[in-house]
């Protein structure tokens, strides 16, 4: 299986590019108010599948309570983003994807964690009532 990663440098790069101009400011270490507001990533690859699969949409929420089970957005050791579950073994930090064709890798501790995803959005159907319906799951609840 093909695996996405994306340098945290590259993402930051991209984001500002069509972002606002302050947004680079912003992701830096200095903080800000938006630094702690949620966010919406779109899954581009399926190491989450069969729970998030190729496509959907994934809010972040970079102040969601982090624990053992919970899905998470978090740099690894190649300073790459990367959204799996956490698990928390022996007091490691051990990031696994749901589908068995990746590997496990684990973090050196909590600092690595960008966010929590806390909502899931699989798109969405025009059924033959016309009304439309989403698919909507929450995490933090």
């Amino acid at each position: 299986m093909s695996e996405t990663r994306i340098s945290v440098e590259t993402f930051k790069q991209n984001l500002t590019a069509v972002a606002q101009p302050d947004f680079k400011h912003n992701m830096s270490s200095e903080g800000s108010c938006s630094e702690n507001e949620p966010y919406a990533m779109q899954v581009i690859d399926d190491s989450m599948e069969p729970e998030f699969a190729q496509g959907c949409v994934i809010v972040i929420d970079p102040t969601g309570i982090v624990r053992d089970g919970a899905y998470v957005f978090a740099i690894d050791d190649k300073d790459e983003y990367i959204f799996r579950q956490l698990r928390i073994i022996e007091g490691k930090y051990i990031l696994v994807a749901l589908n068995d064709d990746y590997e496990a890798i684990e973090i050196a501790g909590m600092n690595r964690i960008e966010g929590v995803i806390t909502q899931r959005s699989a798109g969405s159907y025009r059924p033959p009532n016309g009304k439309r319906r989403t698919y909507h799951k929450w995490y933090d609840k």
